[in-house]
């Protein structure tokens, strides 16, 4: 791995699944079904709000992570790796989808109440979409890759059952906070977390005068994309 990779990939494996585990426990608090879900939009939208952020963020940081872990498991199990890879990617891109749809059910709870939000939800759920048909990846990918790392050596068998447990996380739009949920990034944290910790350890520092520039560079541009 080349150094801009290793910083990333182990950035990402330890940001991604604190983040989601994160914004679960924010959830905790309020049932789990949509309906309950859009009247705490309205009762406790800063909440919500943060809680639905960063799931999101971790969702899209889940990206670079797993192309990490595939990129060291496709050393010597390159079917495997590619496999899991294009499985998993694919569920992420199904589960930001799932994000966008909260961002604008929750938005229309707060503007219209949680009655108007709840009845376009119920009427809309159903709809078929391109991502309708792949809700497989999102409970097939994490054990084919957690598979493909344990037979790499990438990772020993407890921590491959910790990613392969990834796959219990609901999955679909506004959902809450259960038991097996908590349990799914939990075993996330504990397969990744370690070796986003190594793979930082493990890379070159990087270059401080490009840190302190691109700091302030990113958040402009964040800050100018809000204006369009």
């Amino acid at each position: 791995m080349t150094r801009e990779t290793r910083w990333i990939g182990g950035t990402t494996m330890i940001a991604a699944p604190l983040l989601l585990l994160a914004g679960l426990l924010l959830r905790v608090p309020f049932p789990f079904f949509f309906p309950h879900q859009l009247a705490a939009a309205v009762d406790h939208p800063g909440l919500l709000t943060a809680a639905y952020t960063l799931v999101s963020a971790g969702t899209v940081l889940l990206c670079p992570a797993v192309l990490a872990v595939a990129g060291q498991v496709r050393r010597t199990r390159p079917g495997w790796a590619v496999g899991g890879a294009v499985l998993v990617v694919a569920g992420l891109f199904e589960r930001t989808f799932h994000a966008g749809f909260d961002q604008a059910a929750l938005a229309l709870a707060r503007h219209r109440g949680a009655g108007f939000a709840t009845g376009f939800v119920a009427d809309a759920y159903g709809d078929l979409h391109l991502f309708s048909f792949l809700s497989f990846t999102i409970l097939l990918g994490w054990p084919v890759l957690a598979f493909g790392a344990w037979r790499a050596g990438v990772l020993h068998p407890v921590r491959a059952l910790g990613l392969a447990a990834t796959s219990a996380l609901p999955l679909g739009v506004l959902k809450g906070t259960t038991v097996l949920s908590i349990v799914a990034v939990t075993g996330l944290c504990v397969a990744l977390v370690p070796s986003g910790v190594r793979l930082l350890r493990s890379a070159p520092r990087p270059d401080l005068r490009l840190v302190l520039a691109a700091v302030p560079a990113v958040g402009l541009l964040g800050y100018v994309s809000t204006l369009g």
